[in-house]
């Protein structure tokens, strides 16, 4: 229902608000709703609904309130970390037990050049044998690396950054680049004997994140082998 105020600007009162309330009244100007739905276009187009919704996290969209016709994505099977033929190749190369002997032989040097270093930066003592215990254990990490990338070409067609271990061969940028930087700095003079230790412990650190990603990325490998669930909850 609408009424005139003799100022040319007409009320229009709701007739669904009878809780013995006075009606509300709206006021819509000359034009009435038409300027209402023209307002409610422009602030929710078709044109912009599919950049607002492409930028918005919620499950809804954007129009109305909200665009309910999204649906949810479908779950995708994860690819397996060997296939057959990826896993046959594994065990048939030579370069696999290499990767092994050379992690093992790698953990060995780091435990004893971890001891050699915190016992220089604790007491002063002994610099000499534990800058050659980091060079070593420099050596043998380019050592397991070069064979790893060869391993990589031979299982999955690639020197490094198979899909399989992207992220595990990411990091393992980062430590060949800190163990790199601790030789160059011995190497340079750069710091003080005590900074270069602290930043071979900062390799050291990162190596250890490396080596869980690889030990979690094994496990993965024997739980998706034959068989491999029951022996890994086994072995638990």
């Amino acid at each position: 229902m609408r009424q005139n105020d003799g100022n040319g600007l007409q009320h229009h009162r709701s007739p669904y608000l009878h809780d013995g309330r006075r009606n509300a009244a709206v006021v819509v100007g000359s034009s009435g709703p038409c300027f209402a739905n023209m307002c409610q276009g422009l602030i929710t187009t078709r044109l912009l609904d599919p950049l607002l919704n492409a930028f918005d996290g919620s499950p809804w969209g954007s129009t109305a309130g909200r665009n309910v016709g999204r649906q949810a994505a479908a779950p995708t099977t994860p690819r397996p970390l060997y296939t057959a033929e990826e896993r046959r190749r594994r065990d048939a190369s030579p370069w696999t037990r290499v990767q092994g002997v050379l992690a093992i032989g790698q953990f060995a040097v780091f435990l004893i050049s971890l001891g050699l270093v915190l016992r220089f930066l604790a007491t002063g003592d002994g610099l000499a044998v534990a800058t050659a215990s980091v060079c070593v254990k420099t050596l043998v990490l380019y050592a397991i690396m070069v064979t790893g990338a060869i391993w990589e070409k031979v299982v999955f067609g690639r020197y490094l950054f198979a899909e399989a271990f992207y992220w595990e061969d990411m990091f393992s940028m980062l430590v060949i680049a800190l163990h790199t930087a601790y030789v160059a700095a011995v190497l340079a003079g750069y710091g003080d004997a005590h900074a270069q230790m602290l930043l071979a412990l900062a390799a050291y650190g990162a190596y250890v994140i490396n080596a869980a990603q690889f030990l979690l990325k094994m496990r993965a490998a024997r739980r998706e082998a034959p068989g491999g669930a029951a022996r890994v909850g086994t072995a638990s």
